[in-house]
């Protein structure tokens, strides 16, 4: 149950659901209370929400329980630099590198930790600055980047809105973000120069040019010749460039096309070609990708977007086009999963995915594959056999009242065959002398669902509902079981209990204490809410109090009399 949680709570962090990831993780926990991995996700999933507070308590536990862990360091220093405690995190950091040296998430955080350091010791000297950091000053700047389609998505990212804010504050700590390639895009979007533009499938790679307004010409005088600008001659290699990449790109498009008509060996072929003119551009790796992918050559596939990856990490090629490979990667992996096990590849490479850029799509791949490896490990664990052998195990711990290990067999014989009615029906009755009463009807209700006509189940669900005050609902579970067992003594006594409370309660014989409750318990009931709010009910009750006569003539309405006995069941009305 605790892998179970941690499971969705990992799922939820790879979605950006971070509230519900740490509902997840807790609920973890609280199962595996010793298990240092979930205190760790869990700072994480805090620190994403930028709440250090707890996500340091969680990373101290997280190293109190494995000090020989690096993660939980980099958890902790992740903690520190949130709250500004830069020499903390500086520390953590080296103490996680001490453990495992070569760590690379230590050492980029060592990095962020040493130049906040350096930043609150002071201002970088003026020989340092950045000639671009002024340009990040003024209120038009979240408007240009909104505007532009470029930029826009960035705005999405909780770490660019961090880094553009920073800027804004200390100009001159643009140093530290020249190497991520938003910023270049950003800087080119402020100074109103065209940037090379993220490359997308089947799309274009370049952004189209500017209109380009023409200038007035300066008036010359008359006495002075209009100067002959000199030739520049361009050098052969940056020439010879240039006419590659051109022919790189009427390859891709030729590859385009060809894909769309379905000729993938023709379109292999261009997106090959393309890639030997320029390596400079890994939407022609990707392309080539999609087409494998498309022939069902998955492996080759996989073999491309290990490449594209790759090279774009090195290129700083956009986020998206690196979750794209990813995503396609991630395709190819469930295409070639055979067993449970070869899908948790395939949802670790969408998490990745996501990471770089939360796209729907990938998202959506990432639910299917998870829900279809466990559809998977259900048909693999699935053993008639042995669910009947670990029921009869929790018929015997029932019989010795040892309820807790009768759960965890009647469990284990669900997993094993989750259709069989019995099995829920006996794990209610546990749940009911545990007093988990939620989790008992939860069963009750599964029981019915698999087997309508077994009358354990209406027995079951009408018990627990009775002794959880809510009579009105009992008596309608045993009349309807003895639709199907008419005979069954067990429904009809529940009939006749319920009948007894009811009647109490209509006869005010039930203590003031009792009835409060009970009138607060229904009134938390959406049926009950629904009848008060209903305009013709709240008519009736008027006519009980004012106009006995016509409230007489109500009753005669089988609708309006089943709703009244609702009310009477919860001790909102009463009849005398």
């Amino acid at each position: 149950m605790s892998e179970d949680a941690k499971a969705k709570g990992n799922a939820a962090f790879a979605a950006g659901r971070f509230e519900d990831a740490i509902r997840h993780f807790s609920e973890a926990i609280d199962l595996a209370p010793a298990n240092h991995v979930l205190y760790s996700n869990r700072s994480a999933a805090y620190a994403s929400l930028q709440r250090y507070d707890v996500a340091l308590a969680d990373a101290r536990k997280t190293v109190e329980l494995n000090p020989g862990w690096a993660k939980g360091y980099s958890r902790l220093g992740a903690a520190h630099l949130g709250r500004g405690d830069a020499d903390q995190a500086v520390a953590a950091y080296e103490k996680g590198l001490e453990i495992d040296p070569a760590n690379e998430a230590l050492e980029a955080g060592l990095a962020d930790a040493r130049a906040a350091a350096a930043r609150s010791r002071g201002p970088i000297p003026p020989q340092e600055a950045s000639p671009f950091g002024k340009i990040f000053q003024g209120p038009e700047l979240w408007a240009k980047l909104t505007a532009d389609t470029t930029t826009r998505g960035y705005l999405q990212q909780p770490d660019f809105i961090k880094m553009i804010q920073d800027i804004q504050k200390n100009p001159n700590n643009i140093n530290m973000y020249l190497s991520d390639p938003r910023m270049m895009q950003v800087i080119g979007v402020l100074l109103n120069v065209k940037m090379r533009a993220p490359t997308d499938e089947m799309e274009r790679d370049f952004m189209e040019p500017e209109q380009v307004k023409p200038q007035p010409e300066p008036v010359k005088k008359a006495s002075e010749p209009e100067p002959v600008p000199e030739p520049m001659e361009v050098p052969e290699e940056q020439k010879e460039s240039k006419e590659k990449k051109a022919e790189a790109q009427k390859k891709k498009e030729a590859g385009n096309a060809a894909y769309k008509k379905k000729d993938f060996e023709t379109a292999i072929q261009h997106y090959t070609r393309a890639m030997e003119l320029d390596d400079q551009d890994i939407s022609y790796i990707t392309n080539r990708a999609a087409v494998f992918l498309e022939m069902g050559k998955f492996e080759e596939c996989i073999k491309d977007c290990d490449k594209a990856v790759e090279r774009g990490r090195e290129l700083h090629s956009d986020f998206k086009m690196i979750a794209k490979a990813l995503t396609r990667k991630g395709t190819a992996l469930v295409k070639l999963s055979k067993c449970s096990k070869d899908y948790d590849i395939a949802i670790e490479t969408f998490q990745k995915a996501l990471t770089e850029h939360r796209n729907p799509d990938t998202l959506k791949k990432l639910n299917d594959a998870e829900r279809a490896k466990k559809e998977l490990e259900q048909q693999e664990y699935f053993d008639p056999k042995i669910a009947d052998e670990e029921r009869e195990k929790g018929n015997e711990l029932f019989k010795q009242q040892k309820y807790p290990e009768a759960v965890k067999h009647y469990t284990e014989a669900l997993r094993r065959n989750p259709k069989d009615p019995k099995v829920y029906s006996n794990r209610a009755a546990c749940y009911t002398k545990l007093g988990a009463l939620p989790e008992g009807l939860k069963d009750a209700e599964k029981c019915i669902e698999l087997d309508s006509s077994f009358s354990k189940g209406y027995t079951r669900k009408g018990a627990i509902q009775f002794f959880m005050k809510e009579y009105d609902k009992a008596l309608e579970t045993y009349q309807e079981g003895l639709k199907h067992d008419p005979n069954n003594q067990e429904l009809l006594d529940g009939v006749r209990r319920c009948v007894e409370q009811i009647n109490k309660t209509n006869r005010g014989e039930i203590s003031p204490e009792e009835l409060k409750e009970r009138q607060a318990k229904a009134m938390h009931d959406p049926e009950i809410q629904n009848i008060l709010t209903d305009p013709v009910m709240r008519q009736v009750l008027i006519d009980f109090q004012e106009n006995p006569k016509a409230a007489q003539e109500h009753l005669k309405n089988p609708q309006v009399m089943h709703k009244i006995q609702k009310l009477v069941g919860a001790g909102i009305v009463q009849m005398r």
